[in-house]
Parts: structure tokens; C-alpha cells; sequence
């Protein structure tokens, strides 16, 4: 049977390249070995968790514009520090990591999910010239692996299906021009783990090298072969071997879930992003230099809150606030901690009335009557890219601080020490010992870690002691 190959396949092999050459920046000490990155997929509402404002409750014809939090705000393990009702397991470990409250996303236009996530993961706006990594891919490409027998890079929780924004979604889920062996290790649900990472107990150890051989001639005789560059080939190769090297290695019983006693997965287990936090930990203490857990991102679902936002966050708030806090603890039990960045983050917040920024808006894309006059209008419904807040443990970073202001009152813009998404991922490669201005040369052009090289750590978030 003959291999035909399409034209976008043709397209994609040719614009692989060759091998990047790293430019590395100044030399840093790294405070962090290894960072698990917690997405919010969907836009996390700042005043619903880590930013709360006024509380107001519902009732039938109250005004929208009187909203600005659905929750009553709570104490908590930092003095003077509030969180949202419903993060009290998260409060209780606040006083272990740096609450930002003014992290400010890209001005992208028209606001989709897709695009800014895709800003996010990368550092830089789509659409662009060459395939971009995820920060993830591009910290495994600059430090290597911490265990040659682990996936330096694991996404755990994206579901896989066809759907709206899928394709766009997906394109930061890979290591770009960096090659296919730097891309994520991808998990989508973590119960299922163990299954992907050995040989099938029906194929036989016999059959399943045979079947392996028979892949690699496969690959070798397809016109891809021809047409990609012999980097991209070889590290597709090396990535297979990689995978190989996982299904008959010891260490692959990270992924093996029963193996962790059962009270202790127990507190985990209350969602699929929960037992994501478990196979993180479990994955860190094996050698995983980067994960991803995402609460996943299905349209109108989960953070993506367009209608019924204060039971969509009340639902959330109670998938994440255990899970979170106790992988905190568990790493602070275990010494790790003050060598992992654990980061909670999302593409942008949510504000009942204003779409983007204040003063900058876009088109609107949901209808929020001006009385309410049914629980469902209840709720943060538009994208709001003015303050976002971000939540890091561990790593370096300062203890019990919270950094940045935004105001009391709609439209609660940034008061003080505003951080953009340059700023924040110098922020996170500088922890990790990575110079903001290290660069890969691709196609004759450098790609920096942060756009243009130009982004500058907050030093004000670093513990002195670091």
C-alpha cells in the first residue's frame, strides 16, 4: 500500500528546519530543578478566587453592575490576606508561596481561548513564522533531564477530541522547532497512566519489539522521510527511544497510581484533575523536570464560564482547592518544595461587565442583562484582560507575599507593580536558571525564551535567601 502525503504534511516537514543553535544568556543560579504548572483552563474569575472584591448575593432584580464577587471573602494562614469562600485548603497553605494579583495578559484582539493560551504556553502571539515550544519544551531543550529514564516534559489532563478552537488549542502542546523528543509526554487521564507507559499484557514482550521494528521500517520507507530535515527525523527517532526506554524502565512505576498508599490518594482523588496533582508529585520525585496539569479546556465548560458562573466556580473552587493544597504540603513534607515552582495560572480573568480592558474593549461576546432575573446571570461571564492573578509555591520565591493591587471598584484595574506575561516567564526561566535572553537560532532568526529577549525578572518576588 503507498503512503501518500498531503500537502499541509509536505508544508509542516519543510518548515521543521534544521538544528536550532542555542545562544545562551548570562549565567544564572538556578533556585528551582523542576516546576509543575497548574492551568485554570478557561479563564479563573480573580474576584470569584484569588483576588476577591464586595461580596453581593444574588437576588431576583439585582442590578449587574452592583456585582463584583459572588463569594464572601475568607482569612487566611498570611495575615490580613483574604481568598475567596470555597479556597480554604489553599488559604491554609498561602503562607508558603507568592500571591500575584496583577498579572496582565496581551492585548490579542478579538479575545479567544485558543490564542491566548497559546500566548501563554509560548511568549509569544499567534500567528507566528516558525513552530514556537511550550516554556515547558523549551526548559527540557536547556537543562536536559534530570532522569533519562522519565519524560522530561508531561502534560497530564488535555482531553484529545475534535472540537471547537482544537486544532489552535493544540498547537502549544509541542516542542516546535526544538524536535519531537523535547515535546510532552501526554497523559490525558491519569487513572489511565500506568496502561501507556508498559507493553500491553495481551501483546507479549516478543511481539511488542517486533511490532517496534516494524514502525521503525515503516517510518523510514514514508515520504516524510524524504522531505523533513534529517534533525527533525532524528529527533522523532530519538523520542520513540525515549518512550521505549520508560516502558522497560523501573522508574515507569511513577505512573503506576495503586502504588501510593491509600490514604494518601485518597486526598487526591476527588477528579481527574486531582489525581493529575498526584501523578505530578509522583512524577517530580522520579526526575520530571517540567509537568502541566490542566483542569482541561472544553468550551462553555469547567473555568469557561459564559453562564452560571457562581455555580461553575463553586464546582471548580471544590475540584482544586484539596488537590493544590496538598500537593503543596506533600512536596513541603518531602524536601522538595523549595526546589519545584508550582505555578496556578490562566489566559485571562473574568468581569461580569467589561470585555477586555478597561478603556481597550472588544467586541462583546456575551450578553449579560443589566437586571438579573434568574441565578444563571449570577456569575463572572465576560474575558477580562486587565488583572490576572497568579499563585507560585516554592522555587525561590518569597513566602506569605502578596504582590500587586488592583482597584476596589469596577473596573478593578491595576493600581500597582503591573506584571506582563514577558515579565512573568522572565520571572519563571530566571528561577529555573535561565537567562530571559537564552535564544535558539532557527530559519536565521533567534527565538528568545521571552519576546525579543526583552523580558526582566521581578526581583521582588525572589526570597532574599535565594
Amino acid at each position: 500500500m503507498s503512503i501518500e502525503m498531503t500537502r499541509r504534511e509536505a508544508l509542516l516537514a519543510a518548515m521543521m528546519g534544521a538544528a536550532p543553535r542555542l545562544h545562551a544568556g548570562a549565567k544564572i543560579a538556578p533556585r528551582a530543578d523542576s516546576m509543575i504548572l497548574l492551568w485554570m483552563a478557561g479563564g479563573m474569575a480573580q474576584t470569584e478566587t484569588f483576588d476577591p472584591k464586595r461580596y453581593t448575593p444574588y437576588e431576583t432584580g439585582l442590578a449587574s453592575e452592583k456585582v463584583l464577587s459572588t463569594f464572601p471573602s475568607i482569612p487566611t494562614a498570611v495575615d490580613g490576606v483574604r481568598l475567596s469562600k470555597g479556597l480554604e485548603q489553599i488559604g491554609s497553605v498561602l503562607d508558603r508561596g507568592t500571591l500575584i494579583r496583577t498579572h496582565r495578559v496581551g492585548d490579542l484582539g478579538f479575545i479567544l481561548h485558543s490564542r491566548h493560551q497559546f500566548h501563554w504556553h509560548t511568549g509569544y502571539a499567534p500567528p507566528q513564522s516558525v513552530a514556537v515550544p511550550h516554556i515547558g519544551s523549551f526548559m527540557a531543550r536547556t537543562l536536559g533531564s534530570r532522569n533519562p529514564d522519565i519524560p522530561a516534559f508531561l502534560d497530564i489532563g488535555q482531553n484529545m477530541e475534535i472540537g471547537a478552537e482544537s486544532d489552535a488549542l493544540k498547537a502549544f502542546h509541542t516542542a516546535g522547532f526544538l524536535g519531537s523528543e523535547y515535546g510532552p509526554f501526554q497523559i490525558m487521564d491519569p487513572r489511565d497512566a500506568v496502561s501507556v507507559t508498559r507493553p500491553s499484557e495481551y501483546v507479549g514482550r516478543a511481539r511488542f519489539e517486533n511490532r517496534r521494528a516494524l514502525h521503525k521500517k515503516m517510518l523510514e520507507a514514508s515520504p516524510l522521510a524524504k522531505t523533513g530535515s534529517d534533525f527533525q527525523k532524528e529527533s522523532y527517532l530519538r523520542s520513540l527511544e525515549n518512550a521505549h526506554r520508560l516502558l522497560t524502565s523501573p522508574a515507569a512505576k511513577a505512573f503506576d497510581l495503586s502504588l501510593e498508599p491509600e490514604k494518601s490518594y485518597a486526598k487526591y482523588n476527588n477528579s481527574r484533575f486531582g489525581l493529575g496533582c498526584l501523578l505530578a508529585r509522583r512524577a517530580i520525585e522520579a526526575g520530571t523536570r517540567f509537568v502541566e496539569v490542566t483542569t482541561e479546556y472544553i468550551p462553555f465548560r469547567f473555568w469557561d464560564s459564559h453562564e452560571n458562573g457562581h455555580k461553575r466556580a463553586e464546582d471548580m473552587k471544590a475540584t482544586i482547592d484539596g488537590p493544590v493544597a496538598q500537593l503543596i504540603r506533600d512536596l513541603e513534607e518531602r524536601g522538595l518544595l523549595d526546589r519545584t515552582l508550582v505555578v496556578i495560572a490562566t489566559e485571562f480573568g473574568r468581569d461580569m461587565m467589561t470585555e477586555g480592558k478597561p478603556d481597550q474593549t472588544v467586541k462583546d461576546q456575551v450578553k449579560q442583562p443589566d437586571v438579573m432575573t434568574e441565578p444563571k446571570h449570577y456569575g463572572m461571564h465576560r474575558h477580562f484582560t486587565e488583572a490576572v492573578s497568579v499563585a507560585v509555591f516554592g522555587g525561590g520565591f518569597q513566602k506569605g507575599l502578596v504582590y500587586g493591587k488592583t482597584a476596589e471598584e469596577r473596573p478593578c484595574r491595576i493600581l500597582e507593580n503591573p506584571v506582563t506575561i514577558e515579565d512573568l516567564h522572565a520571572t519563571l526561566y530566571t528561577a529555573m536558571g535561565i537567562a530571559p535572553d537564552t535564544a535558539y537560532e532557527i530559519e536565521q532568526r533567534p527565538v528568545y525564551a521571552t519576546r525579543d529577549g526583552k523580558g526582566r525578572a521581578v526581583e521582588a518576588l525572589f526570597s532574599k535567601k535565594g
